[in-house]
């Protein structure tokens, strides 16, 4: 008698167990939940005051008329409207036509600086797999454009491009003997020459670095097995480096694409604040719209177009390099 009454006071008492089992596990659950949101919410509230606060005060600006006379109390600029993105586009007025010419000059930069990085980057990484002596002092060498900072990197380029004591016309013309007469790099159409000579020479360790990352995951049996069915060097980076580099250089060639077109410290640097027609960079000509004209409001409305066209390139790009790679995949 007594074991058979104990055994449903036991069920029981284990049911009621059970049935509160997940209600007391609810809080813990809400904390572990919680917990990462709350680990994240300092740097949150950091990008919001950086970043976002920012550009909505930007955008907010790009809808005033905002001009020196108001940069104590800009809140109480009258509104433009949409006058200062027409202004913008107008590309038969001044306005828009040196706009125009800038964003055509930055886009030409950018094509032939990201392409140059990559390109060079990419070499650099695959040369770089091989073991030999010497391959990690290589690769800590290739790496110092990268570490030095913008402004060191770009003022040592400012001395050496100087016209008559520089080490580039030195060995160009003293040296080499390959132009007539020194030439003049910071002004003029050789300008541009010279921006992307230091944009190229700061920027393919990144690409460098990026991939030979990438290449790190691709096994060596792939090389082996193309080597014995009779594959040459070049053959297998068609076939094997290139294609599995695909989902890396999708993101490295975003990356480099941004910050070329962003880059505002090394033409102001080289140029200072007024850089050649040549080399009119957008986002130094943005700068001289602003603080130099002293015409926020045009400047402001310049970085919104600047920032939309962006986004656009960013979303067409993303979507037809993932509708590419699920094209081969398939």
């Amino acid at each position: 008698m007594t074991s058979t009454f104990e055994l449903p006071v036991r069920k029981g008492e284990s049911g009621e167990k059970a049935a509160r089992g997940p209600r007391r596990r609810v809080p813990g659950r809400i904390r572990r939940i919680g917990l990462p949101y709350l680990l994240l919410l300092p740097a949150l509230i950091l990008e919001l005051l950086v970043h976002l606060v920012p550009m909505v005060i930007g955008i907010v600006m790009s809808f005033k008329e905002l001009t020196q006379f108001y940069i104590r109390d800009w809140g109480a600029a009258p509104w433009a409207g949409l006058d200062n993105f027409r202004m913008s586009v107008d590309f038969d007025a001044p306005v828009g036509e040196a706009l125009l010419h800038s964003f055509l000059v930055t886009v030409g930069f950018t094509l032939a600086s990201v392409g140059l990085c990559w390109l060079i980057g990419t070499a650099a990484a695959i040369c770089m797999q091989d073991t030999f002596r010497g391959r990690g002092l290589l690769r800590a060498l290739f790496l110092v454009p990268y570490a030095l900072p913008v402004y060191a990197a770009v003022i040592t380029w400012v001395f050496m491009f100087q016209h008559d004591n520089g080490l580039v016309n030195h060995v160009l013309h003293d040296q080499l003997g390959l132009t007539d007469k020194p030439s003049f790099w910071l002004i003029g159409d050789n300008g541009f020459i010279a921006l992307l000579v230091v944009s190229v020479w700061k920027g393919w360790p990144f690409a460098f670095l990026i991939v030979m990352a990438g290449l790190q995951n691709i096994p060596r049996e792939l090389y082996e097995a193309a080597a014995l069915d009779g594959a040459g060097m070049w053959q297998q980076i068609r076939r094997i480096t290139l294609p599995s580099l695909g989902a890396v250089n999708q993101v490295l060639i975003l990356v480099l694409f941004l910050w070329t077109f962003n880059d505002f410290n090394t033409p102001y640097v080289l140029f200072g604040k007024s850089a050649p027609e040549a080399a009119d960079l957008i986002s130094v000509h943005i700068y001289q719209a602003s603080f130099v004209t002293w015409n926020f409001g045009t400047g402001s409305a310049m970085s919104v177009l600047l920032l939309l066209f962006l986004l656009l390139v960013t979303g067409v790009y993303l979507a037809v390099t993932s509708r590419g790679r699920r094209a081969s995949r398939a």
